[in-house]
């Protein structure tokens, strides 16, 4: 037993000595570059990847290799440039860099290497709270980034930590076909619309723009590839012109902020004719724009509007405008602002135009304190006309119904049991009440309507546990999970 412990111990010195440092490395070394890749890429960063190239001179070059690299945090912004400009270095499928807190200047050291060495997606994101007032922005400013022409980049993701932006004004993004741009302030001389119209994006198919600056006067796109756009919290923006023949799905949500200071309408003019799904929530020009891009269409596969009701309501034509035509729509979420009035009839006006519904979903919202949205003034004319209550309405395609943030009020009891009347065909009806609501109350809710749902309609309740942090099915009594 002793000889053959003594043998083993031999036969480990023996394989413990060689030329290279030691066996682990001699076998690593031997494996072939695609194994090797793979190792690195299990790697946390593209600088761990290049510090391996001090173990032999096998390993040198086998890091510039790797189709990938992520800067997660990233080093100073020369250190990224000297990886990317090594000679020895392969395209690359995607280039990752993260900082906090960054500088322009170090971002622009290395976004030009990365435009010569990209041939897949881009992926940089600055992390940095905003400033607090426009003065800071301002304040804080500094110098923009002058953005390279990403010639044969595939898609392009910018988180910019509100650093300012200067887009390219000369070259063809040729192979891009998604470009994300969030926290940016954008800078002269060239413009968003002229960078990602045709022909300079040619196969561009998806464009988000969030909570960003400096778009001030016109966003003009011109664009015969985009699918998908994607506008969110853009301040000051006057005018917004598309011509996207074969746009699929828009979305527009409070684009046209801080123009408090000017009495003038912002503009939206949009030509879309393949649109399938609108998301429009942009409180100052609802009525107007919005429903002139709606007459556009005959159908649209899904719809999502916000219903903003004013405090002091004094008007029955502001409550809807000039809403008297609808494109045919297969889903509609209705998202109601209603500071505690009744939404029943304008709701009614809204949905006896979208007789093909299938699918309605209910966001209801409301500021303040429970005691304070439970009713609305005396003489508020936000349940008129009553007639909504009698007159008839066949929604014989609407199949599911979903309704947020219920708060249990009478108005509110009102309208679900005019819906069990109007779907003939409803399958499902599921309520979820706002965090504030008591059990007590919910279960008053379930109460009164009690007896009002079709026998083949399954109704389902649901609690927030504010403990938990959770959702919970709630049984009214008698019942199990419906009526």
């Amino acid at each position: 037993m002793a000889q053959r412990g003594g043998e083993v111990a031999a036969k480990r010195t023996k394989l413990s000595s060689g030329d290279a440092g030691g066996v682990g490395e001699e076998r690593l070394s031997a494996l072939p570059d695609d194994l090797l890749v793979l190792i690195l890429l299990r790697l946390d960063t593209a600088a761990a990847a290049v510090r391996t190239s001090a173990f032999s001179r096998r390993w040198s070059r086998v890091w510039a290799l790797l189709p990938e690299l992520r800067f997660d945090p990233a080093p100073d912004g020369r250190a990224i440039r000297g990886i990317l400009d090594a000679p020895e270095a392969a395209a690359l499928r995607r280039i990752s860099v993260t900082t906090e807190g960054a500088r322009p200047e170090s971002a622009a050291a290395w976004l030009p290497a990365a435009a010569r060495r990209l041939s897949g997606d881009l992926v940089y994101h600055n992390i940095a709270a905003p400033p607090m007032s426009y003065e800071e922005e301002e304040k804080e400013a500094g110098e923009a980034v002058q953005l390279p022409c990403f010639e044969k980049a595939t898609t392009i993701e910018l988180n910019m930590g509100f650093l300012g932006l200067a887009l390219p004004p000369q070259g063809v993004f040729a192979r891009l076909t998604g470009i994300s741009l969030r926290c940016v302030r954008f800078r002269s001389p060239c413009e968003l619309g002229d960078v990602v119209s045709w022909p300079r994006c040619p196969l561009l198919k998806k464009l988000e723009v969030h909570d960003s600056r400096g778009l001030d006067n016109l966003v003009f796109i011109d664009s015969k590839s985009l699918l998908l756009i994607k506008l969110k919290a853009l301040r000051s923006l006057r005018k917004l012109i598309l011509v996207t023949p074969h746009l699929q799905e828009l979305s527009v949500i409070r684009i046209f902020l801080h123009l408090d200071e000017d009495p003038s309408e912002p503009v939206a003019n949009i030509s879309a004719p393949q649109l399938e799904s609108l998301e429009w929530n942009e409180v100052r020009i609802v009525n107007r724009h919005c429903l002139r891009l709606l007459q556009q269409f005959q159908a649209l596969y899904s719809l999502v509007l916000t219903l903003v009701y004013k405090q002091d309501i004094n008007d029955l034509q502001c409550l809807m405008g000039d809403i008297a035509m609808l494109p045919q729509i297969r889903f509609l979420h209705l998202t109601v602002l209603n500071q505690g009035h009744a939404f029943g009839a304008s709701s009614f006006h809204l949905l006896r135009m979208c007789t093909d519904l299938r699918e309605l979903s209910f966001g209801l919202h409301a500021n303040g304190n429970m005691d304070a949205q439970s009713t609305c003034p005396s003489g508020c004319i936000c349940d008129q006309p009553v007639s909504w209550k009698t007159e008839a309405l066949v929604l014989n395609h609407l199949k599911r119904v979903e309704i947020f943030d219920m708060r249990g009020a009478e108005h509110e009891v009102t309208f679900v049991k005019q819906l069990f009347i109007w779907a003939t065909v409803l399958k499902k009806l599921r309520i979820r009440f706002d965090y504030r609501v008591s059990e007590s109350k919910a279960r008053e809710f379930c109460r009164a309507l009690a007896g009002s749902s079709r026998p083949e309609t399954s109704v389902e309740f649901y609690m927030y546990d504010v403990s938990t942090s959770s959702t919970y099915l709630l049984a009214p009594e008698g019942h199990g999970t419906g009526f």
